[in-house]
């Protein structure tokens, strides 16, 4: 490996890649550190090393622990031969060798490349993903590229992201080469470098999507005051409206439905919307949220965060709905737990005992007397 070849190719390196110098030179460094070591130290040495672009050399600098008693000296030296390089040295303080290279075996060469290249895409798509930064929490156009069992892989423009199995919808298909709206949920940084993680099945989604068919959300007109959301099934939506006269569901749903079905045409059919009339009184609230069931009446435990809800026994099961999905939404959407019970009818006044009529009487008492 030559290192003044290595030097020169810095400036065309950060071109080529949309990457600042110093960011490449970082790697350069990082390789010719990892090829020292691979040359003429131990594994879980710690190098450093400091690239002269002008002469075309390295210096390498590997730090060792000063101790009373050197178990290792790739990793410990005495205090003694510390004091040599450095007159003050103590206990536990970082003393560095250094060395001068200009050129690498083919193996220490062949392990310096594959750290450039490793740490360039590294580098790269920390450039690319820095660019989401100011995205997250909007939808974008993106492509499906690789669908595995536990998550969709995705590409957003010039960066790679995936849809964990938790941020899918239900029952959706994801086909290679396929283009699908995405929400840029967060960019998550581990071991193996940046990435994107999108949702398709959050309730965020859901309020994008209704930002872009309801003009009058960004007016102010109407508002999303909350929503609950099981992606692939169903999701609740409470709206209110600013503006006296307004109707918010009327305004979400649109002109012979075409708004919700707008909605409906991104997450597919399969999952059901409703949209229901938010009110500060909690009760009602309730009553709006358990819909399409008709609700008699509400009892409410403020203090656990808790209601009863009473139903006809005729609406027991859409309150509850399939799964006790409908019951399951409605106590996220209101933030009560819920529990639905059978509305007892009142009892009906004892029926009187028919009065008898007059010509019965006188039968009665004319058989009796024919007895005699």
């Amino acid at each position: 490996m030559n290192l003044k070849q290595l030097t020169l190719a810095v400036r065309t390196i950060a071109e080529e890649k949309n990457l600042p110098e110093e960011t490449v030179l970082s790697v350069i460094e990082q390789a010719i550190a990892a090829a020292w070591r691979r040359d003429n130290g131990e594994r879980d040495q710690e190098v450093r090393s400091e690239l002269n672009v002008n002469k075309g050399t390295a210096q390498v600098f590997v730090a060792r622990e000063v101790v009373e008693v050197v178990g290792s000296e790739a990793h410990e030296i005495s205090l003694e031969d510390a004091r040599k390089i450095k007159k003050d040295a103590q206990l536990g303080d970082l003393i560095e060798d250094q060395y001068e290279v200009s050129s690498f075996g083919r193996v220490a060469a062949q392990t310096a490349k594959q750290v450039v290249l490793q740490r360039l895409r590294e580098a790269e798509r920390e450039v690319v993903l820095g660019e989401y930064e100011d995205k997250i929490g909007t939808v974008v156009n993106a492509t499906v590229q690789r669908v595995e069992p536990r998550v969709v892989r995705i590409e957003v423009g010039k960066a790679n992201g995936i849809i964990p199995q938790s941020e899918q919808i239900q029952g959706e298909y994801y086909s290679v080469g396929s283009r699908l709206k995405v929400f840029i949920k967060d960019i998550e940084r581990d071991n193996r470098g940046p990435q994107l993680i999108l949702s398709r099945g959050n309730e965020e989604f859901i309020e994008y999507l209704f930002r872009q068919e309801v003009p009058e959300l960004e007016t102010g007109a109407v508002e999303i005051k909350t929503i609950a959301r099981e992606a692939g099934r169903r999701t609740k939506l409470a709206v209110a409206s600013t503006v006296p006269g307004v109707d918010p569901v009327g305004t979400f749903v649109g002109g012979h439905g075409t708004r919700v079905q707008a909605v409906m045409n991104e997450v597919g059919d399969q999952e059901k919307i409703d949209i229901v009339t938010f009110d500060e009184d909690t009760e009602q609230f309730i009553k709006n949220a358990l819909s399409p069931a008709e609700v008699k009446k509400v009892e409410i435990n403020e203090a656990d965060k808790r209601a009863t809800v009473y139903v006809n026994e005729d609406q027991q099961s859409i309150a509850i709905g399939r799964g006790g999905q409908n019951v399951r939404l409605a106590s996220r959407l209101t933030g009560y737990e819920l529990d639905i019970e059978e509305a007892v009818a009142a009892a009906k006044p004892a029926e009187k005992a028919p009065r008898k009529n007059i010509e019965d009487s006188l039968l009665s008492a004319i058989e009796a007397s024919d007895e005699k």
